[in-house]
């Protein structure tokens, strides 16, 4: 199955039918031979049906135009059981969730629901009634949970993307474990109305894709509030740019890393640090007591009644229905009473202020999904250990209410996959991606177990998404420069890096330290291109920043080499009087190195 975004260009050019994707789709499932991916599966017959429907209304502009799609069993899809994995807990919705109506009005085609642990709890795909999905890497290691089946698929080549949940992890590590990539939203993005809950104010739909485009073309679809849904809420998404020049990458201290002594693993993690340096980025060892004291409260403390309000009735109606590890993690022990669900509440935002301390001026995280591949004996000898194990670098993530990517970075000559996970606070979805694709096409690997290689990212003009406003910037709003926290603070995405016209100059002005830029434009062939960066803020954060930009300088539009003309910093030409010229430099970040190497 090729990728998502090849796929819906084939459709487009008219080189491939829907019905022959789709018929592709089911011949993959069937020579792949795993009958414990899915839970229910439509009938071929039925979707090649709706398949030609599709075919003979045309695209109409629908993104998602005749891509087969699979959908975790916790997840309604209408005329399709939920069981959430539980045999007894199933029941036959009449309406979609909301995530998957908005899949569907883009003309994505739901050809079944994935296996996955019980009730989504756990995070390596053996915990399920339904048998367990196979590692499409190696059949001998567990395929990573709680979105396992929907993994599997994605990893066979069976479709080109497929819904998950995530939690804990559920939508990083088995990702991570299949060579993947694994895109856990912010928390409220995209709507939760008609998921099972695990825990429901911590709750995702989450991606997995082939590779971080298809992944976020999905986001695309299926984000934004809806009025259903109490813990849906406004975050703005922006759109992947490049990687800023500069950015600073925050991965955990060697104390705080631990790959439970597998070698293999952690020179995967020592082969991402160096590409991340590759790419431009400036590696900050990150003191993780914060979140992994976070991470502690998501079973020790009182989220644990959460998951026990999903199967409360049925444990009262039928024990004997719930696997007896899913019993042993949900009620195995009493339920903290309301004192210590206020107590933990305040912990947590002790640990959230500790946090965001710790992450000041820290562009994104970089952490291992997972510590190291598991097996299926080594999970079945110590089920609530070895699934511990997994969690160690994910159950923070959403109490922190952070957004997440996984992508990979190596396979073994044992067949075995290593990736890693970027994170982010809440709204950083995009720049997320910005990082995720660059890393992962940097690794020239292979695409799940497809064997087919990565695409080729093209040059492209990279343009800020609806709801926002590109804004250009020249001085110290530039990245790694010390203003640039408050572009991001505000939901800024960097797009690109590029030059004005060759009719501007740049000063720098008197006063300080430090020394303020003043962009001037002047006449034809007076000035010269000017290094800058493009921004894209959301209108609201756009208002707050120009509001607090002091004179002599003030926002304009930038002729820019590129062909566009966007907003950005202008000076007065008053103020240039008695300034020093720097132009010759080409940019500001040039002069201060200047200046820094003369001092």
């Amino acid at each position: 199955m090729p990728t998502l975004s090849a796929l819906l260009a084939d459709h487009l050019d008219g080189r491939v039918t829907i019905a022959e994707t789709i018929a592709a789709s089911y011949a993959g499932h069937r020579a792949h031979g795993d009958a414990a991916i899915f839970i229910s599966l439509r009938p071929e017959a039925e979707v090649l049906s709706e398949a030609q429907r599709l075919q003979a209304e045309g695209p109409r502009g629908r993104k998602l135009w005749g891509v087969p799609v699979a959908v975790k069993d916790n997840i309604d899809v209408a005329g399709l059981a939920t069981t959430a994995a539980c045999p007894a807990f199933a029941y036959t919705p009449t309406a979609d969730a909301s995530a998957v109506a908005r899949l569907r009005a883009q003309g994505a085609i739901i050809i079944g629901k994935t296996n996955l642990d019980q009730f989504a709890t756990g995070l390596n795909g053996t915990r399920s009634s339904y048998g367990v999905p196979r590692n499409a890497l190696r059949a001998d290691l567990v395929p990573g949970g709680s979105s396992s089946g929907s993994a599997s698929a994605v990893a066979a080549g069976i479709v080109p993307v497929a819904l998950g949940t995530d939690t804990a992890g559920s939508g990083r590590v088995p990702a991570g474990l299949q060579n993947l990539v694994g895109l856990k939203p912010s928390l409220g993005l995209v709507p939760t109305a008609g998921v099972v809950p695990a825990c429901r104010t911590l709750d995702c739909v989450s991606v997995f894709a082939l590779t971080t485009d298809d992944a976020f073309a999905v986001l695309e679809v299926i984000a934004g509030p809806d009025i259903s849904d109490p813990f849906s809420r406004p975050v703005p998404l922006g759109r992947p740019g490049a990687i800023p020049p500069q950015f600073k990458l925050g991965i955990p201290g060697a104390a705080d890393l631990d790959f439970d002594g597998d070698t293999e693993a952690a020179q995967s993690f020592a082969l991402a640090v160096e590409r991340a340096r590759s790419l431009g980025a400036t590696i900050v060892p990150l003191d993780m007591t914060p979140f992994y004291d976070t991470a502690r409260l998501l079973y020790d403390g009182p989220w644990v009644a959460e998951r026990f309000l999903a199967i409360r009735d049925l444990l009262a109606r039928d024990p004997e229905a719930i696997l007896p590890v899913i019993r042993q993690v949900i009620a195995g022990k009493p339920l903290p009473d309301a004192a210590d669900a206020f107590a933990a509440r305040y912990k947590l935002a002790e640990l959230a202020l500790a946090a965001k301390a710790v992450l000041n001026g820290i562009d994104a995280m970089m952490v291992p999904t997972a510590p190291r591949p598991v097996t299926l004996a080594q999970m079945a000898a110590d089920p609530i250990g070895q699934n511990s194990m997994l969690g160690r670098y994910t159950n923070f993530v959403n109490l922190l209410d952070m957004c997440a990517l996984a992508v990979p970075v190596s396979l073994t000559e044992g067949g075995t996959a290593a990736g890693v996970t970027f994170i982010a606070p809440s709204g950083h979805d995009a720049a997320l991606a910005g990082l995720g694709r660059a890393f992962h096409a940097a690794s020239g690997l292979t695409l799940g177990a497809t064997g087919t290689n990565a695409p080729v990212l093209a040059a492209r003009l990279i343009a800020s998404a609806p709801g926002t406003i590109e804004i250009a910037v020249v001085g110290a709003h530039l990245s790694g420069m010390p203003l640039n926290g408050e572009l991001t603070g505000l939901g800024a995405n960097f797009l690109r890096a590029t030059t004005t016209t060759t009719d501007y100059r740049l000063f720098a002005l008197p006063g300080g330290p430090p020394a303020r830029p003043g962009l001037v434009r002047v006449a034809p062939g007076q000035g010269a291109a000017v290094a800058l960066e493009v921004w894209a803020l959301p209108a609201e954060g756009f208002g707050r920043f120009v509001a607090g930009i002091p004179s002599p300088l003030g926002i304009g539009t930038l002729a820019l080499a590129d062909g566009t003309r966007v907003k950005g910093f202008l000076c007065e030409a008053i103020a240039t009087e008695g300034a020093r010229d720097v132009t010759e430099y080409g940019g500001w970040r040039a002069y201060v190195s200047a200046q820094v190497g003369a001092a």
